[in-house]
């Protein structure tokens, strides 16, 4: 819901997935959308060795790439494909150590949609973990539409 009217999707999780594997193809194998509904976006990061670092925990940067896959995808869903929207702020947070080597899965929310700026949140889970392992926001801009 945004601003309390049905929004409806333009990109569901197959179309979503689609999309990464033809423009993102250099990241596609280790994430893939399991969900994309109005109230939320479940993505997934398929943990592999180049995803830890020292001791067998996922790296920052791997858990922070999962919450910027997961926040655009979720506005894609909303406003369709739109491949130059990008991130202008990000924060985020890292709570707890997640499961070594375990997937991770990021649960976003679309908290704002204008026609410029689209403000997202997202928690992180680790399998084996009962509470988030991290929390992320991002802006993103929005290009505004060519002419037609």
């Amino acid at each position: 819901m945004d601003g309390g009217k049905a929004v409806g999707l333009k990109m569901d999780a197959d179309a979503l997935n689609a999309f990464l594997a033809e423009d993102f193809a250099q990241v596609a194998p280790d994430f893939s959308v399991l969900r994309a509904q109005e109230d939320v976006l479940v993505a997934e990061l398929r943990v592999k060795d180049a995803h830890l670092r020292p001791g067998g925990t996922v790296s920052g940067p791997s858990m922070f790439a999962l919450a910027d896959l997961a926040i655009y995808c979720a506005i894609l869903s909303r406003i369709g494909k739109v491949p130059l929207a990008v991130t202008t702020n990000a924060s985020i947070d890292f709570m707890r150590k997640p499961a070594s080597g375990q997937n991770l899965r990021a649960e976003c929310r679309v908290l704002k949609l204008g026609r410029n700026l689209a403000i997202a949140d997202t928690l992180i889970f680790s399998e084996g973990v009962g509470e988030p392992v991290a929390r992320c926001s991002m802006t993103y801009a929005i290009p505004p539409k060519s002419p037609q």
